[in-house]
């Protein structure tokens, strides 16, 4: 059976807050464009920050190391706290959605929604779920996947069409216990970065970005997006 696929989201601040605000989270916090890794860059971007979200080139390369990864986590398991949201990407071209879900599923306790949020209710109806119960859950949830549709062909740039090949990901990082979390929604479980906390995350969760684009240094397809309290 062929799995679903999506348009692609745009890595577009403004079309991921008319989406989360659309499916009923409140704009009390926000996404924004990180300009660049320059430490008077970083500075501009309001704070706090509760999330960060990735997108990067899925080379070769990184194909290579991914699965080193996998490999070697299977025989050694890091420790992940219950608490964690987690959710398996099982829709083609969804992984600017799944990076979104992930944002505001650690985050439920910083951010507010309205009463009759679709995020909201999705993430209450799939809080006891596994991961992959969960991907199944979102493949049948109509008004994430209309919404999703809209924001798709909101952006700046032409949406490429259901069957283009896109290889560009998007993965979300959050604090969750005092530990610095990569989701995404590829990989069969979620990495543990080590020890972070409210005051240091965002700069936490910089340095292992600047890990994947070490890993290629010929590639400049690399965006940064935080989510910040009321601020943009």
């Amino acid at each position: 059976m062929d799995c679903p696929r999506w348009l692609p989201l745009e890595s577009n601040p403004e079309v991921m807050n008319k989406f989360v605000n659309c499916l009923g989270m409140r704009q009390t916090w926000q996404f924004g464009d990180v300009y660049g890794l320059d430490p008077e860059l970083l500075n501009m971007v309001p704070r706090p920050v509760c999330a960060v979200l990735l997108l990067f080139p899925v080379t070769e390369k990184y194909e290579t190391f991914k699965q080193e990864e996998e490999e070697k986590l299977k025989g050694q398991p890091q420790e992940v706290s219950p608490d964690v949201y987690f959710i398996k990407q099982t829709i083609g071209n969804a992984c600017g959605t799944i990076g979104l879900i992930h944002a505001v599923a650690n985050n439920k306790a910083h951010l507010e929604f309205e009463s009759d949020s679709a995020l909201k209710k999705f993430l209450e109806q799939t809080s006891k779920m596994t991961p992959e119960e969960r991907a199944t859950f979102l493949e049948k949830d109509e008004s994430i996947r209309v919404t999703h549709e809209s924001s798709a062909q909101e952006g700046q740039t032409e949406a490429p069409s259901l069957d283009e090949k896109v290889n560009l990901h998007f993965i979300a990082f959050v604090n969750v216990g005092g530990q610095l979390y990569e989701l995404d929604g590829r990989k069969p479980f979620p990495i543990v970065h080590g020890k972070t906390s409210a005051d240091t995350f965002f700069e936490d969760a910089v340095n292992v970005c600047k890990i994947f684009m070490a890993r290629d240094p010929q590639e400049l397809r690399f965006t940064l997006i935080a989510l910040s309290k009321d601020s943009y």
